[in-house]
């Protein structure tokens, strides 16, 4: 099963260099992919949901 973005339904497939620019994110024990696009435009929210000790 191909995973897609979870905002734009985007499926994960391509060249190996590609696939390595998706955002994986964990969500209730459930993984969440990011295309490229979408990891840009949303990067704010990604960085909203890291803990303190990261900074």
């Amino acid at each position: 099963m191909t995973a897609t973005c979870s905002r734009c339904g985007r499926p994960r497939t391509g060249e190996p260099a590609e696939l390595l620019a998706w955002v994986r994110e964990r969500d209730r024990g459930a993984d969440r992919w990011l295309c490229p696009p979408c990891a840009r435009a949303h990067v704010r929210d990604i960085e909203g949901k890291l803990p303190a000790e990261y900074w």
